[in-house]
């Protein structure tokens, strides 16, 4: 049973559970290098009525070297589950305090920037599923970079099949991914790295949600707009995850620039876009940011699609009239994954902007995975519907 304390939480930076033991860098990805009970919030005054635990685990970062991070794992307090869903929290920020294994948890001090994803988590659970909702960044906050999202999601996939608690079926348990906006890309490189770093794992389903944007043309579109607080959120977790892109930064950065970077990664998104608002980045670089961004386009190169192709199926849902992102990125992302041999069913909604979809579509994504885990095959081949509301026409 999960268990709470009175105590503040200690933020992960100073809390030795996340600390891994001697000689864990030598075990296998997905080993549990350690374990304890947790209460998981929920957007009441109460915890989630489920069981709730964090495990430590092996993983991969982006260049194949050892790497441990922490996975929170839930699942219903009766009944049988139905299944695993790998769930990629949208974790638009760096710093470790606003990492999914301390912001979900009970007692943390602002539940606002995980209260989408809990109240995701809530009806994944009222539909019977356990659930992992890894901290895919990595202990260093790293932002936007390929492969590594997706080895951290498989091998907390991998810690929780082995966890015993979860009362699953090893390698036999059916897994879906599902994550929306940030979280969806972590989703799509679980879906391309799963055929050759995890094939054991019965991955049977991926739904992705308000993403597919190439990179550079995303950060330029956030600057001087309502959401430019994203930028000083998300870009100190690239420059971590890229020496190139630090380096270009480090050079054109005005003093001011340097002291907004660092605010911003010391802080969760949901302060930085309240207070950036509108904020140019022209004004802390020496040259023109569209400029800085030309000069970096390496570093974007092939940051959203790999070259492995996804053996699951796909789902992909976007607002036509989403304001952060353009849906003709979604459109293309389609193109491409359909180009590649993949199987996508694509869902453009009318009604919906960008946060509104992420609630109104959970239903349908959450029957979509239903269907998966129940063992019920996806179309062949790709398909794309444009519908008023996935609230009422589905997935």
């Amino acid at each position: 049973m999960a268990v709470g304390s009175a105590d503040p939480l200690t933020t992960p930076q100073h809390d030795s559970f996340y600390t891994p033991p001697s000689g864990w860098d030598s075990t296998a990805p997905g080993t549990i290098l350690n374990s304890r009970p947790v209460e998981v919030a929920s957007l009441g005054p109460q915890a989630q009525n489920a069981d709730a635990w964090q495990l430590l685990y092996r993983t991969t970062d982006t260049d194949g070297r050892p790497m441990a991070t922490v996975t929170t794992v839930l699942r219903p307090r009766s009944g049988q589950v139905k299944g695993l869903i790998s769930y990629q929290a949208a974790t638009d920020a760096s710093a470790p305090q606003c990492a999914p294994s301390y912001v979900l948890r009970q007692g943390a001090p602002d539940k606002y920037d995980a209260s989408l994803d809990l109240m995701q988590i809530d009806q994944m659970l009222s539909s019977g599923h356990a659930i992992s909702v890894p901290d895919w960044e990595g202990p260093k906050g790293s932002m936007f970079t390929p492969r590594q999202p997706g080895y951290a999601a498989l091998d907390g996939v991998r810690a929780a099949e082995a966890f015993t608690p979860l009362g699953l079926w090893g390698t036999e348990t059916p897994v879906a991914a599902m994550g929306y906006s940030g979280g969806s890309f972590g989703t799509s490189w679980a879906a391309q790295v799963h055929p050759t770093y995890a094939p054991e794992i019965h991955l049977v389903g991926v739904a992705m949600g308000g993403w597919t944007a190439p990179i550079g043309r995303y950060l330029e579109k956030l600057d001087g707009g309502p959401f430019s607080g994203f930028l000083p959120s998300l870009l100190p977790g690239m420059m971590r995850a890229d020496p190139r892109l630090a380096a270009a930064f480090a050079e054109y950065l005005t003093p001011a620039g340097h002291a907004l970077m660092a605010a911003g990664d010391s802080r969760c998104v949901t302060p930085n876009v309240a207070q950036h608002a509108f904020l140019r980045m022209d004004d802390y670089l020496t040259i023109p940011f569209s400029q800085l961004m030309d000069q970096v386009q390496a570093s974007f190169t092939g940051l959203e699609f790999g070259t492995v192709v996804p053996t699951a199926p796909l789902l992909s849902y976007n607002a036509v009239h989403d304001e952060i992102l353009d849906i003709t990125w979604a459109d293309q992302a389609t193109a491409w994954w359909c180009a590649t041999g993949a199987r996508i069913t694509s869902v453009r909604d009318q009604l919906s902007e960008h946060v509104s979809l992420q609630i109104s579509a959970t239903t349908a994504v959450l029957r979509w995975i239903d269907d998966r885990l129940a063992g019920q095959a996806a179309p062949d081949g790709c398909s794309t519907r444009t519908v008023p509301t996935m609230a009422l026409e589905g997935a």
